[in-house]
């Protein structure tokens, strides 16, 4: 499992899957739709920054479409 950071410094875990006919292949487990595919685990980590950022957009574009709010929640409550 890798962990990226996106640049709001939010992090995700990603699945790492080397393929048997060479490469990796990723998915995100917060956003199950961000799944990606590289030649090599940096490629990966690159595409998948790229397939999450989609993602995320698209996620924004719905809601706001929609006339739905966004909000964020810490896991631990202060």
């Amino acid at each position: 499992m890798s962990i990226i950071t996106n640049s709001e410094g939010r992090n995700f875990h990603i699945i790492v899957n080397k393929a048997s006919e060479g490469g990796y292949s990723g998915q995100c487990l917060e956003l199950p739709g961000a799944i990606s595919e590289g030649e090599t685990e940096e490629e990966l980590k690159i595409n998948m920054r790229e397939a999450i950022k989609l993602v995320l957009e698209s996620i924004e574009e719905r809601a706001r479409a929609n006339n739905e709010r966004i909000i964020e929640i810490p896991l631990q409550q202060k």
